[in-house]
Formats: structure tokens, sequence, C-alpha cells
């Protein structure tokens, strides 16, 4: 039995997926006319919001937060927002732990695979909107990350993030060697690059 228009709109969070609004009784024909008057918008792949939800600050990040929770802000994406880069880069970087599914995004992404047992350390919480949020690795561990994946992501992007890192007030080196601590494979190179800008 399909819902009611009144109805519709508490029984739906904002953003919702299809599967959402077939499970509350919605038929394939009122989704779409809903979508077609501007009632609701899509912002993925089969995901949606209503239109009067306010103003959406990031739906490429909503759409990646609500496929994959325990997605997480990683390398230049990450770096970009902590301010220790001035790189744009062209997809949103995104770690995943090694073994979780990639979901199919509409949304430009770099899909990184980290190991599990590492890949909590250092992650943080972005908020989205009132209801949503998405991961983020900390300063610290990005800077980190920079230095561990170099051989891929080039040297410059790990030694500029360390010198912005550097420049900020209270940045202490023996917190970041605590951090690189977990990923040996960066320790050598960080500790080596803070002995030279130091």
């Amino acid at each position: 039995m399909e819902i009611g228009a009144e109805e519709e709109h508490t029984a739906l969070p904002s953003p919702f997926t299809y599967n959402d609004a077939r499970d509350r009784g919605m038929s394939d024909r009122r989704l779409y006319a809903l979508r077609d008057s501007g009632a609701i918008e899509s912002i993925g792949w089969g995901l949606f919001r209503w239109a009067d939800d306010g103003q959406l600050t990031d739906p490429d990040l909503l759409e990646i937060a609500v496929r994959a929770p325990e997605a997480t802000l990683c390398l230049s994406s990450a770096l970009a927002r902590h301010g220790l880069t001035d790189q744009i880069p062209a997809t949103i970087d995104v770690a995943v732990p090694r073994g979780h599914t990639r979901p199919k995004v509409r949304a430009p992404v770099s899909w990184h695979l980290f190991a599990p047992e590492t890949f909590a350390v250092g992650r943080e919480r972005l908020a989205l909107d009132q209801r949503h949020h998405i991961g983020i690795y900390n300063a610290e561990r990005c800077v980190v990350d920079a230095f561990r994946l170099r051989r891929w992501e080039g040297p410059e992007l790990g030694n500029e993030a360390l010198r912005r890192w550097l420049r900020r007030p209270g940045s202490q080196p023996s917190s970041l060697l605590r951090m690189a601590s977990a990923f040996p494979r960066a320790e050598r190179s960080l500790r080596h690059a803070l002995e030279v800008l130091l």
C-alpha cells in the first residue's frame, strides 16, 4: 500500500535511497513524479533528498558517506581540508579498509585500500549535515600517509604537507613521530625529512 503525500516527507529521511522508498510503500511512479516535480532531487545513483531540506553543502561526500559508512577522506583530499596542500585533486581520495566493498557512486572518487589493523589510527569525523558525517584522517595521519605512499603520490606532497604542518602553532614533531610509529614504512623517511627541516 502506497503511503500518502502528507506522510511521505516524515516517512522518508533525507537523504533516502530508492530501496528506502520502496520499503516504505512508495511506487516507482510516485518516486519519479516527486523527482520530476522538483519535490525531491537525485544526489547519486538511487539516492535522493527532499528539495526543501536546506542547502546541501557537498552532495558528493554525502553520497559516499551513505554508500560506504566506513569511508574516510585521505591523502590530497584530507590534506586540502586541513590546509596542508594547495593541490586540488581531480577526484576525492577516499580510504576504506582492505577487504571492504568499494561502492559504485556517481561522485568522482579514487578509492584507496588501507590495512584494517591501522585503518582507525587518526580517524576523525567530519559533519556533513545534522545527521550525516564522513570519516577524515587528522592532519598528523595525513602527513604520515603522504610519506608512507610517496612512491605513488610523489615526494612533494609529503614534503609540502610537513613544512606547512610544522609552521602551525603547537605542532610537536614528537606527536608526528608517535603517529608514524604505527607505520614503519613511513617512519624513516619522515624522521629524515624532520632532521632536514628542523
